[in-house]
C-alpha cells in the first residue's frame, strides 16, 4: 500500500500549491514557488515517513494475569511503542527472539525466583535478560523482575525478615537522588509494596533506594538496566484486585496483625493519585532513555 499512500501525498501536494498560489494571487502578492515547495515538501516527507515508520516494539514478561503493566501500558502507548506479551504462566516454554524489540520489561509474581523446578522458565528469562544486556536494550525488572535482573548479573536473591505489602517508604541514596529516572522521588518516597523476598547488590550495580525491611529496593546496571522492588504501576484497580485474587489469600492469612486488607483499602484512597503522579514522572523519564524513541523519528528536513 505504500504506492497508494505516496501518490495520495503528491495529490494533495499539488492541491496545496494551487491553493496557495491562487491566495497569493488575490491578495495581488507575489508567489515563489520553488521556496514553497521546499518548505511543504519537508513537511509532507515528515508526515509521510511519520505514518509509514514502523513503531518501535517492547518485549514484555509476564508471570500471572494479575500482574500487568499497569499504569505503564498507556504510557508506553502514548509513547508510540508496541507491546508485546510472552505469558509465561500459560507458555512456559516460550523463548522469544530479542532482534526486533527496543527494550524488555519483566514483570512480577507471586513465585520465587528460586522456584525453578516449578518454574522452569525463570532459567530462560534470566538467560534472555544477560543477552538483553548484551545487545545494550533498555531493561525495566519490577519486583519479581528487579530480582530477575539482580540474578542475572551477579546479585542474590533470600527471604527478608518481615513481608512489605501496602503502602511503604523508600529512601533514596545519593546516587538514586542524581540518577535520570529516579530523581523525581522525594528523598523519602512512599510507594506500594508486595514482595517477601530481598536482593544483595549486584557488583557493578549502583544502589538508588532502600528500605528498613529490604535494603536494595531500586538499582541500576549500566544506562539502561533498572530493578525496582517496589510497584509504580499499580493503580486503584490492580490494588484491589491483589487484595482479592485467591493466589494471595494464605499470605495475607498469615499477616494478620501485622498486614490489614482493610487498612490497605483505607490508605489507598489518598495515597493513589501522588503514587500515580510519580509513576507518570519516573516512567516517562525511563522512556526517554531509550536510544530511539519513536516520536523523535523523523526523516531529515531538506
Amino acid at each position: 500500500m505504500a504506492g497508494s499512500s505516496t501518490r495520495s501525498a503528491v495529490f494533495d501536494y499539488s492541491l496545496t500549491v494551487v491553493a496557495a498560489e491562487r491566495q497569493c494571487k488575490s491578495k495581488r502578492s507575489s508567489f515563489d514557488e520553488s521556496a514553497f515547495r521546499v518548505k511543504l515538501g519537508s513537511g509532507i516527507a515528515e508526515k509521510h515517513a511519520s505514518e509509514t515508520m514502523p513503531r518501535p516494539k517492547i518485549l514484555v514478561f509476564q508471570h500471572v494475569p494479575f500482574e500487568p503493566l499497569g499504569t505503564l501500558d498507556p504510557l508506553l502507548k502514548e509513547s508510540g511503542f508496541r507491546i508485546r506479551y510472552v505469558n509465561f504462566g500459560r507458555e512456559p516454554e516460550s523463548r522469544p527472539a530479542l532482534e526486533k524489540y527496543e527494550a524488555l520489561i519483566v514483570l512480577g509474581g507471586p513465585m520465587n525466583s528460586d522456584q525453578i523446578a516449578s518454574y522452569p522458565n525463570l532459567i530462560t528469562e534470566v538467560e534472555i535478560i544477560r543477552e538483553a544486556l548484551q545487545r545494550d536494550m533498555s531493561i525495566l525488572g519490577v519486583c519479581l523482575g528487579a530480582q530477575l535482573l539482580a540474578k542475572a548479573v551477579g546479585g542474590s536473591v533470600s527471604r527478608n525478615p518481615s513481608r512489605e505489602i501496602g503502602w511503604c517508604d523508600v529512601d533514596l541514596t545519593e546516587s538514586g537522588a542524581t540518577d535520570p529516572v529516579l530523581s523525581c522521588f522525594a528523598p523519602r518516597q512512599q510507594v506500594f509494596q508486595w514482595h517477601e523476598d530481598g536482593i544483595t547488590l549486584p557488583p557493578e550495580a549502583v544502589h538508588l533506594a532502600s528500605s528498613p525491611a529490604s535494603t536494595v529496593q531500586a538499582f541500576r546496571y549500566g544506562k539502561h538496566a533498572y530493578g525496582f522492588q517496589f510497584h509504580l504501576e499499580a493503580s486503584q484497580s490492580l490494588i484491589e484486585r491483589w487484595l482479592s485474587v485467591p493466589d494471595h489469600q494464605g499470605v495475607l492469612d498469615e499477616e494478620q496483625g501485622h498486614i490489614s486488607a482493610a487498612a490497605i483499602r483505607e490508605q489507598t484512597t489518598d495515597s493513589i493519585k501522588p503514587l500515580q503522579e510519580l509513576s507518570r514522572k519516573t516512567f516517562s523519564r525511563w522512556i526517554d532513555q531509550f536510544e530511539i524513541r519513536p516520536r523523535q523519528r523523523r526523516l531529515p528536513s531538506r
